[in-house]
Parts: structure tokens; C-alpha cells; sequence
């Protein structure tokens, strides 16, 4: 069975904070979480099944040295997977947000790369409910669902194990088929 590769994005350390919980719920089934600005598009493409996390910073945006992060990360990098072909492979999506403090633009940035990956031809599971999160306005919602799973550290920190468990319940059998 192939592993599945956890890429992430990050600039406080929270969303890897969340890539290495899933990397170790998933035990043998994945690879070690990887920074994406430590990655190269081969080592995305290396694997058929696909994990990846991203925060949303500033105005909506992915992190990255425009909106702000201390290094490169998913604004440097997704640029390089246009006219790549993931047809065939399989992602899943996950992001975290910050829904008081950023409820106009919840969890933004998750949009950018699930509709850089679709246009490369990947299948993307794992979409989440919105039920239980408290926010105006978030451009990663795609009918009625999140696309992927939504993680809000600073309000909701006490149901992030809750959640990731319940995500990954979902997503894992399409993972490793």
C-alpha cells in the first residue's frame, strides 16, 4: 500500500501542529508531515494520496511572503503545480481559521489550492459540514460543504481532536484504496 503524503503550510506552527496529529492518527498509512517550502512539486507528485493543510492569513490569502509569513510556503509554491497532471491522484484538503477574528473570510485560502488541484485534474475528497462553526462569509464553501475539513484553533481548540478523527474516518478509506 502507498503512503500518503501531508504537505502543509504555516507561519505560527498551527497548521503543522494539525498535520502531525493526522500524520500520527494515521499512523504507517502516511509519511512524515512536510513544510511545503521544504518540498518540491516532484515530492507532491510522488504520491497518489494527498494531505494537504493550509492557514488562511490576512485578506483571505494562503500563507506566503506577500501576506505577511516569516518564509515561503503555499503562495510559492502552488504556482508550480499549474499544468501539472494529478489526474489519478487523490487529495484531501484541510485549514485552519480564525472565525471571530476573521469571520468575513473564514478559512479563504483553502479555496486556492482545492481549485488549483481540480484544475490539474485531482479528485478531491473530504468535504466538511458547516454546522458548528460561527462565521459571515467563506469563499471555501462549495454546496452547502467546506472543502475540506476547517479547524479553528484560537475559539475552537477543544474540538480539534473531535474533528480531525471524524475527517479522517472519512477520508481514509478513499485514501488508501
Amino acid at each position: 500500500m502507498a503512503k500518503i503524503g501531508i504537505f502543509f503550510g504555516t507561519d505560527t506552527g498551527n497548521t503543522r501542529r494539525v498535520a502531525k496529529l493526522v500524520a500520527k492518527k494515521l499512523g504507517a498509512a502516511a509519511d512524515n508531515p512536510v513544510n511545503v517550502n521544504k518540498a518540491s512539486v516532484d515530492d507532491l507528485l510522488a504520491y497518489n494520496a494527498l494531505i494537504l493543510g493550509t492557514p488562511t492569513l490576512g485578506d483571505g490569502e494562503l500563507p506566503g511572503l506577500s501576506a505577511g509569513a516569516q518564509a515561503e510556503s503555499w503562495e510559492e509554491f502552488l504556482p508550480q503545480l499549474k499544468g501539472k497532471d494529478l489526474s489519478g491522484k487523490v487529495a484531501a484538503l484541510f485549514g485552519l481559521g480564525d472565525q471571530q477574528g476573521y469571520g468575513h473570510e473564514f478559512v479563504d485560502a483553502m479555496i486556492l489550492i482545492y481549485d488549483q488541484l481540480v484544475e490539474c485534474g485531482a479528485t478531491l475528497v473530504g468535504a466538511w459540514p458547516t454546522e458548528g462553526y460561527e462565521f459571515e462569509a467563506s469563499k471555501a464553501v462549495v454546496d452547502g460543504q467546506f472543502v475540506g475539513l476547517v479547524i479553528d484553533q484560537d475559539n475552537q481548540s477543544d474540538l480539534t481532536e473531535e474533528r480531525v478523527d471524524a475527517w479522517l474516518e472519512i477520508i481514509n478509506p478513499l485514501l488508501t484504496d
